[in-house]
């Protein structure tokens, strides 16, 4: 049995909504057929945005949406992506699969999408191929309202009001794909380009550094002892994988282990990044932003090479609610979490095929935890038996728990164990309980997800809940995420 008591009458800090996050790169099918259609597509769309990829991404209650990549970025010039459609230049995406990018979807387009999503624009500007002037005159054409050159080409390419920006990042994995650099010479540039990234009128940029790859201390101190003063944000990419069979869909318990021990690795890497960040940053003004996370699998058998599309099962969904639980606990630093990708591309919540549409069990997931947004967090204690397979133990039931503002306790809790359901008891303290209810997802099997056959077979379902004055007890079935209200 794993028994949790949670001090109801001590909120913590808050959660902020930004840890449901998502990223859309220009990467295989996420922006093309997943996102945008154009507006003369026979399928249904708003200003060439799906209309039923939308309105389900809204049921997500997306907060922000990085964008143009990733290593896309960094390769990205965003005057290729204004203006008429038809005279935008065409260029080869070297990164993903060499396909034809048209730049059919650019600023303009970008911003339509985060007004129908109703979701802050987190913009990723070039450092790795670009030139300071050009990363200055983006932020210019998309902010400024007065006269100059930059505000007269957004007039006349129909946008005479400026949009509001307020996350923009300065280059993205220069360790790596943004040009291989070393800390100290990547701390120099960016306290260059960041100075040219200005606050024009009541604008006022969150400026976002380039931090480590998994397991890169050294990076994340170079960082913060150079450039702490100049930055917002601290980025933190994190992803999971099996090291012999990468399969999506086509694994054993052994996998299924080695997956959530690598998801559940990230605790000890934030863990660490925070202290170096407190040395430098005491007062906690400095986010650390997990702006690229999730589960990486092989592409599956058939499809484009590059284009990282991969199928989704239970696996992944608890992998995010581990993950999110996670984020949830150290929220103090953790300021933003998007995970790869919303449509098509890795553990992305939603999959299509020409004009079907299907979503994901780590869609679900994102859909029930998101009662944690801009919520207080409770603290949780957990006395829970492990799951253990082989030479891999992890505690087997994962929690997070918070207090929303109309007073509702909410807890999001994981079963890591594929095979047995788990009884839990949780002792409410400092709240009087007169209700509570539960949903719970799950599936007959690990590797099971939906497809655009068989459809949503992979979706949440009621969680019986025993309310006996302020002890809560319900049963994780194996291989589930659930979400608790008490009220």
């Amino acid at each position: 049995m794993a028994i949790l008591t949670i001090n109801a009458d001590q909120p913590q800090h808050t959660i902020n909504r930004n840890l449901y996050g998502q990223f859309a790169e220009h990467l295989g099918r996420c922006i093309y057929e997943g996102l945008y259609v154009g507006e003369n597509s026979q399928i249904p769309n708003r200003n060439g945005m799906r209309t039923d990829v939308v309105e389900a991404l809204k049921q997500m209650k997306i907060p922000v949406l990085r964008w143009p990549g990733g290593c896309f970025a960094d390769t990205y010039h965003w005057k290729d992506g204004i203006g008429p459609k038809e005279s935008r230049k065409k260029m080869i995406n070297v990164h993903w699969g060499g396909m034809v990018e048209d730049n059919s979807f650019g600023t303009h387009e970008f911003f339509e999408l985060c007004r129908q999503l109703g979701c802050e624009p987190y913009i990723n500007g070039n450092v790795g191929s670009g030139t300071v002037q050009e990363m200055q005159e983006w932020i210019e054409y998309m902010t400024f309202d007065g006269v100059s050159p930059m505000a007269k080409l957004r007039e006349e390419n129909g946008r005479k009001e400026p949009w509001k920006v307020k996350y923009f990042g300065v280059g993205n994995e220069n360790w790596g794909c943004g040009g291989f650099m070393r800390p100290q010479y990547y701390a120099d540039l960016y306290r260059r380009f960041s100075t040219y990234c200005l606050n024009y009128g009541d604008n006022k940029l969150y400026k976002i550094a380039c931090g480590p790859n998994r397991g890169d201390y050294e990076w994340t101190r170079v960082l913060m002892r150079e450039a702490a003063p100049f930055m917002d944000g601290l980025t933190l990419h994190y992803y999971s994988y099996n090291k012999k069979n990468r399969s999506a869909t086509q694994f054993g318990e052994a996998e299924w282990a080695e997956m959530l021990k690598d998801a559940a690795g990230i605790e000890e890497e934030i863990v660490r990044h925070t202290a170096i960040m407190d040395e430098y940053d005491p007062q906690n003004r400095i986010g650390l932003l997990v702006d690229e996370w999730g589960a990486w699998h092989d592409e599956e058998p058939g499809t484009v090479r590059g284009f990282l599309y991969q199928r989704n099962t239970m696996r992944d969904a608890v992998l995010a609610g581990l993950s999110l639980n996670i984020f949830n606990r150290h929220s103090r630093r953790v300021q933003m979490a998007n995970i790869a990708q919303l449509v098509n591309v890795l553990q992305a919540p939603i999959l299509t095929d020409g004009a079907k549409m299907v979503r994901t069990p780590t869609y679900y997931v994102i859909e029930m935890y998101a009662v944690h947004q801009d919520a207080k967090l409770l603290d949780a204690a957990v006395q829970t038996p492990d799951y253990t397979f082989g030479e891999i133990t992890l505690p087997k039931v994962s929690v997070s728990s918070s207090l929303a503002e109309d007073g509702a306790v909410n807890l999001t809790l994981c079963n890591l164990s594929p095979n047995e359901s788990e009884s839990v008891t949780c002792e409410l303290r400092g709240k009087a309980v007169q209700e509570a209810a539960g949903r719970v997802l799950t599936a007959h099997a690990m590797n099971a997800g939906n497809d655009f056959e068989a459809g949503e077979t992979v979706k949440p379902m009621s969680l019986p809940v025993t309310l006996n004055e302020d002890v809560l007890s319900f049963t994780l079935p194996a291989k589930s995420v659930a979400v608790v209200t008490v009220r």
